[in-house]
């Protein structure tokens, strides 16, 4: 086995986890806040373990578009889930990566003794992303709610059609303001620089359902998706992404969304627009194992980077790079891997960048690529194409589904990692049992 120094954190024992199904936005799950589907799933995993609200000590949740009636959501979500008023909880944002951040949080909290058992997670209802005012209407509604009465009939003139064009809050937050790229045209950047084209980018797509309908045929998601019950009355059981009947020829009929003229990214081959919460509890594996808990697996070892926000696709490239240098490990040692399904094109390029020299070189300063990965080891259940990507959540995802892919597999360890709007990539190493095996 590849030489690797010892972490500088101890291992972290994750004990439990579940998520909600993942509901593409303004579907089944439209009517369900962000701060309800978090409370459900800290609900459902503290009682995959035995544990209630009055156990826990801290909670970290990831959350990209706060809501505006629970600011810090992950607060909300800790009172609403019966943790004490005195076990304080704080909601972190880093994009897409906000899930796994959440995590790698939770294992600071408990490093530094704040608290031994902590919930960590993510959720997002991008359904309920608000619409904006355009500034002008927002000027003239502050300067009409001051006037007077007689002031008011003046301000009516004022007013434009213009003025009513609804601003999409959403549409905002997929742009980066630095590059003025949204994520979609982040992908054609890569799709062009790599040259990957339409059809790989739309079998890569065809796989990603397949897998995860097959895997939910088997009921692989079974054990870690708590069905949520909407305002209506209606039961949520399954993800609402996965098309087992998804053919090549339906994906190759879709237009390119991102460059009509030139692309090649189309709704096809991009990660839907979702709804859905992930959490996890977590604590020291000494505290696991003196309490009989038996974990998932443990958090070994985790790395951030940052990139061009241009080509924030390649994140994960970065920070894979990072973490393998501070753990000594390779990828060949990775039993199994995931990479978040932002689009085909990303995670494309994320394969070609990891095997080129000349990649490593140039933008790694490495002498030697990073490697292969076999596309048999990577997401082999399918992945956010097929599952959804609800962003603050997401990361957390990886990490659940990762290691219960692993105890599937009988196999030890896993690489998840993801991109980040913005450019930056995180990567984590999950092992199946504490201790470390050749």
């Amino acid at each position: 086995m590849t030489q690797r120094s010892e972490s500088h954190l101890p291992p972290l024992a994750i004990v439990a986890g579940v998520r909600t199904p993942f509901a593409k936005a303004f579907t089944e799950l439209k009517d369900v806040p962000a701060d309800e589907l978090g409370r459900v799933v800290v609900d459902g995993a503290l009682a995959q373990c035995g544990l209630t609200g009055r156990d826990v000590g801290e909670v970290v949740f990831g959350n990209v578009a706060g809501p505006p009636e629970a600011a810090n959501v992950a607060r909300v979500i800790a009172l609403r889930a019966g943790v004490p008023q005195d076990r304080p909880a704080h909601t972190v944002n880093r994009n897409c990566a906000s899930g796994m951040e959440s995590v790698i949080s939770a294992w600071q909290i408990v490093r530094e003794s704040r608290a031994e058992i902590v919930v960590a997670g993510g959720t997002e209802s991008m359904s309920n992303i608000p619409l904006l005012w355009d500034r002008r209407m927002a000027s003239w509604l502050l300067r009409f709610n001051r006037a007077s009465m007689l002031d008011r009939v003046k301000l009516l003139t004022a007013l434009r059609p213009s003025f009513f064009k609804p601003v999409f809050g959403l549409e905002l937050g997929l742009t980066d303001p630095v590059c003025g790229l949204n994520m979609g045209e982040t992908a054609e950047v890569l799709a062009k620089e790599f040259g990957i084209a339409r059809d790989a980018q739309d079998r890569f797509a065809l796989e990603s359902h397949r897998r995860a309908s097959a895997a939910w045929e088997r009921c692989f998601f079974k054990e870690e998706v708590l069905a949520v019950p909407t305002r209506s009355g209606n039961l949520v059981e399954k993800d609402i992404g996965p098309r087992p009947q998804q053919s090549l020829e339906a994906l190759a009929r879709l237009r390119p969304y991102f460059d009509p003229r030139e692309g090649t990214v189309t709704p096809g081959n991009s990660c839907p627009i979702t709804d859905g919460a992930v959490a996890l509890v977590v604590m020291p594996s000494d505290k696991a194992h003196s309490m009989g808990l038996t974990p998932l697996g443990y958090l070994r070892g985790y790395a951030v980077a940052g990139c061009d926000p241009r080509r924030m696709g390649l994140g994960p490239v970065y920070a894979t790079h990072k973490l393998l240098q501070s753990s000594g490990l390779s990828l060949k040692d990775f039993d199994l891997v995931e990479i978040n399904e932002a689009f085909a094109a990303q995670v494309l390029a994320c394969l070609q960048a990891m095997s080129s020299k000349e990649f490593a070189s140039h933008e790694l300063g490495a002498s030697h690529a990073l490697g292969d990965i076999d596309p048999e080891r990577l997401n082999i259940h399918g992945g956010a194409i097929a599952l959804g990507h609800p962003v603050g959540a997401s990361g957390t995802r990886l990490i659940l589904t990762l290691l219960r892919s692993l105890q599937e597999r009988g196999v030890q360890r896993g690489l998840a990692t993801l991109c980040v709007g913005g450019g930056q990539g995180v990567a984590v190493w999950v092992e199946r049992n504490r201790e470390e095996h050749a």
